[in-house]
């Protein structure tokens, strides 16, 4: 059993999937958990990371400055906000990313974002290209489930070996919904939102490996 934590989730989805494998898992996020639970901290998931975790695997840090479809921002700001507040953003963003990808003693490491643009790359320490990049459909069974989606999801790994896909869709028919969700108060949410196939999978091979090590330095 490995002790994981899950930082910058709400929703549960991937601290759910490493407690049905068996693990001590806990989420964390500024935001309280979307469902009651006694597994959620409610906070600055860089003050819980000091704490004796094997795995940390952070799956959606604020990303809207440092992703590739909002550099356009850092130029022209959205109506109602200044190019300084954008700046500002992308430097809070890159330093959140930064602390949890150096975090020197935690021995595992997943941070999960899109691509990223220049500006962001060189403002996050000891910055290097993502290990992987999936897509959800390559962990799904079933055309209609929720995991017959395109969305490109990067991974920056520590110590953690890339995951292999678990399901049998080609991706034909993938849905695009991820991308076409409605303009509103809650479309950072819904854009956010994990998918269920790559979190068992996460569970199930990084869960794995994470207490296979732990138990090797126990020893």
């Amino acid at each position: 059993m490995a002790k994981v934590l899950i930082g910058c989730e709400t929703s549960g989805i991937v601290r759910e999937a490493f407690l049905a494998h068996g693990h001590d898992a806990w989420s964390c996020d500024l935001l309280p958990a979307d469902t009651p639970t006694n597994r959620h901290i409610q906070g600055d998931v860089r003050d819980v990371m000091q704490d004796d975790w094997d795995l940390m695997a952070v799956m959606h840090p604020p990303c809207t400055r440092l992703t590739n479809s909002g550099v356009r921002w850092l130029s022209v700001p959205p109506p109602g906000r200044s190019l300084e507040d954008m700046w500002r953003e992308l430097e809070a963003g890159a330093e959140l990313f930064s602390a949890v990808w150096t975090v020197p003693h935690i021995p595992c490491i997943a941070v999960e974002n899109p691509v990223m643009h220049k500006h962001a790359k060189a403002r996050i320490r000891d910055y290097r290209p993502p290990a992987q990049t999936v897509q959800p459909w390559q962990f799904g069974n079933d055309p209609e489930g929720p995991d017959n989606e395109r969305k490109r999801t990067c991974f920056w790994l520590r110590d953690l070996p890339p995951l292999q896909p678990t399901g049998s869709l080609d991706g034909a028919s993938a849905r695009d919904s991820v991308h076409k969700a409605s303009p509103g108060a809650d479309r950072w949410k819904l854009r956010s939102k994990f998918f269920p196939g790559i979190a068992a999978a996460m569970a199930d091979q990084w869960g794995e490996y994470a207490s296979r090590r732990h138990a090797a330095q126990a020893a």
